[in-house]
């Protein structure tokens, strides 16, 4: 059976050029999609929240409909468990405007990760707690009540640094808050650790049989294990990711699902999306 994966590209990790160029590169180069970073946005038209408006929206619509580019992923990846009051109303304030702007856009998905309980955003063993996981379902619910308005999903994306670490934690999540509106983004090596990744088909399955009916994007990418710490590349590069379940999962369950890749560089990113469009 063919390959219907639709592939994406991160914008961010294209050559260094204007953001409609980008667009350009990302169609030239074989994607179908993107993922769009709001703090690329901010950083093209030196801008903030302000800055998001229907017409900047419009604009970037005509851009990538004449480039015949959907955004698979919105990305807005701030930390929802921050305990700091002000910054979290601050960064609640940001998912709000990015919110707003993805449907001005017509980007579906906007997608975040799932926090650290300090305002660092780092990892911590204080991540991996219950009383993290609370705190996390309880701000990510107010976010997703604010995505419901706008007919726009918040799709998660469990890592092991953050406070979704598993796919048990996920499923957690995602039956707490009960929304339609939130949904998965599944990145596989985002849930490897050294202690686990020799795991990584057990860990999948779990994954796919949990939380498979809620997965709304693929973040591909490949690893290598570097002084214990997992290390992120572009998808094929090592081989220690395999996707053959997940890709058969896909076909027969997801057909024209989209997957971004990860951590490509301008030499390697065509490499990337053949790699995955062949497995």
């Amino acid at each position: 059976m063919k390959s219907t994966l639709q592939v994406g590209v991160r914008l961010h990790d294209l050559e260094q050029a204007p953001l409609e160029r980008r667009f350009e590169i990302a169609a030239e180069q074989g994607f179908s999609c993107i993922h769009l970073a709001s703090k690329l946005i901010y950083q093209e038209y030196g801008i903030g929240r302000d800055g998001l408006t229907p017409g900047l929206a419009a604009h970037l619509k005509r851009e990538l409909d004449r480039n015949h580019l959907s955004v698979a992923v919105y990305g807005c990846y701030l930390n929802l468990a921050n305990p700091d009051p002000a910054q979290l109303g601050e960064i609640l304030e940001e998912y709000k405007a990015n919110i707003r702007f993805a449907s001005y856009l017509g980007a579906s998905i906007v997608g975040t990760e799932t926090g650290a309980p300090n305002t660092g955003y780092k990892f911590c063993p204080e991540c991996h707690t219950q009383e993290a996981l609370g705190i996390f379902i309880k701000n990510v619910r107010r976010a997703v009540g604010y995505a419901q308005q706008f007919g726009v999903t918040l799709a998660i994306e469990p890592v092991w640094k953050h406070i979704v670490c598993t796919p048990e934690r996920a499923r957690a999540v995602l039956d707490a808050v009960d929304s339609p509106n939130l949904q998965i983004i599944f990145d596989p090596v985002n849930l490897l650790s050294a202690e686990n990744h020799e795991s990584q088909a057990d860990l999948f399955g779990r994954m796919l049989a949990l939380n498979g009916s809620d997965i709304a994007v693929l973040h591909a990418k490949d690893y290598f294990l570097e002084n214990q710490e997992i290390k992120a590349t572009a998808p094929g590069e090592t081989g220690n990711m395999d996707y053959s379940a997940i890709i058969a999962w896909q076909k027969e369950r997801k057909p024209y699902l989209q997957a971004t890749i990860e951590n490509s560089t301008p030499d390697n990113a065509v490499r990337a999306r053949e790699y995955l469009e062949n497995l």
